[in-house]
């Protein structure tokens, strides 16, 4: 088992010493198939180049395994690390990423019901304190508080497209794979 809160700190401090915003860490997946998911951002850009998530994953890996040598173990067993950027799409995780993303579309599943219904759809009014409150499709303007939302994310648009400073694939062109050829050479 791990301790996402204990993990998400260190992680959180690691992103914030390189001049990052931590936007999620997940484990998912069961087994030997096990992934450590962290989503974090450039907040001049709102996205992470390669050479960032390189970078960040790196003092990741560097300080969890300082913490493993010591004896404690974060992770339980083998997991891969992936360190990426939320994407277009992204999730909405913290209280900013309602406030930021005000006036476009969003999924939202809630863990309990509103209105009768569990997934809303539609803009995001905004938010208020702890209160996020969507133009769901079908309800009309609905608001849910925080601890009910169990996931949300924006939904691809041309709107969101629109407002979306383009990507940067920096770092992108000088990735090589080694055939097998070249690998039993070295």
């Amino acid at each position: 088992m791990a301790d996402i809160a204990r993990l998400t700190d260190l992680i959180a401090h690691e992103a914030e010493t390189l001049g990052f915003e931590l936007v999620r860490v997940r484990l998912m997946g069961t087994g030997e198939n096990r992934t450590l998911q962290v989503m974090a951002e450039d907040p001049a850009t709102g996205q992470m180049i390669m050479e960032q998530c390189a970078q960040l994953s790196r003092a990741i890996s560097a300080k969890i395994d300082t913490i493993e040598e010591s004896g404690e173990e974060l992770v339980e067993g083998a997991y891969m690390l992936e360190v990426g950027s939320p994407g277009i799409d992204r999730p909405l995780v913290r209280p900013k990423d309602y406030a930021n993303w005000a006036g476009h579309d969003a999924k939202i599943s809630l863990v309990e019901k509103v209105d009768d219904r569990r997934r809303l759809v539609g803009p995001i009014i905004g938010i208020e304190g702890d209160v996020v409150t969507i133009d769901d499709k079908d309800s009309g303007a609905v608001t849910v508080r925080l601890e009910n939302i169990h996931a949300a994310q924006l939904v691809l648009t041309d709107r969101l497209i629109a407002a979306t400073q383009p990507l940067d694939s920096s770092g992108a062109d000088e990735i090589e794979e080694a055939n097998e050829n070249e690998e039993e050479k070295a």
